[in-house]
């Protein structure tokens, strides 16, 4: 699990307002699991979608998205595995690659959580933010995603990540707004998907 818990360039758990934010989340919880739910919570409800919100600057460190408290689903699940990772509960990143607008093309990643419970093992969340039509929870073992894969080339990508993928640190870090990486969202092609099909790559 070593790997899960790393601070890293983009996972800078070990910055001071990272560490001062995950301590104030762990106060007074009596067990892991708590303390991934207040983590999960506090980034799903408190730090803004960039693009729900249409705020810049674009975000990608998880001390940015703190400092600025918004950030894309990517940025937003770097914050979380930070915030994890700074009290010793294992996370990782985990991706789907979902249609954009209209259930076709164009398609992009989209950005997520596993973390790793005592009771359950690794456990995908969603800390992307919640409105009319996504509701993403924290009910483990049960999984409450913000999005489900219904399209033929939709995928959940079973990997999970100890880093961010370079795609995804390219386009936060390239582009100056919002607008510009909604307009350059990162993507993978898939190799013979099909409708419902866990996809690896």
């Amino acid at each position: 699990m070593k790997q899960y818990l790393e601070a890293t360039t983009y996972i800078d758990w070990q910055h001071p307002a990272v560490l001062e934010q995950a301590q104030s989340l762990s106060a007074g919880a009596t067990n892991q699991t708590e303390i991934a739910r207040r983590c999960f919570e506090f980034v799903r409800d408190q730090i803004k979608h960039s693009w729900d919100y249409k705020l810049n600057p674009v975000t990608c460190r998880a001390s940015e998205v703190l400092e600025h408290g918004t950030g894309y689903c990517y940025a937003k699940s770097h914050l979380l595995a930070a915030l994890l990772r700074a009290n010793r509960i294992p996370a990782g990143l985990c991706y789907q690659r979902l249609s954009v607008e209209s259930g076709g093309p164009p398609f992009c990643l989209h950005g997520l959580n596993a973390v790793w419970l005592p009771d359950h093992g690794w456990y995908r969340v969603d800390p992307r933010g919640n409105k009319p039509g996504i509701n993403a929870q924290f009910a483990p073992p049960n999984e409450r995603l913000a999005f489900s894969i219904s399209g033929r080339l939709e995928a959940d990508l079973t990997e999970i990540w100890p880093e961010p993928l370079p795609m995804v640190v390219r386009v936060l870090t390239a582009h100056k707004t919002v607008a510009e990486v909604y307009q350059n969202l990162p993507d993978i092609e898939l190799i013979g998907a099909c409708l419902g099909e866990t996809v690896t790559f």
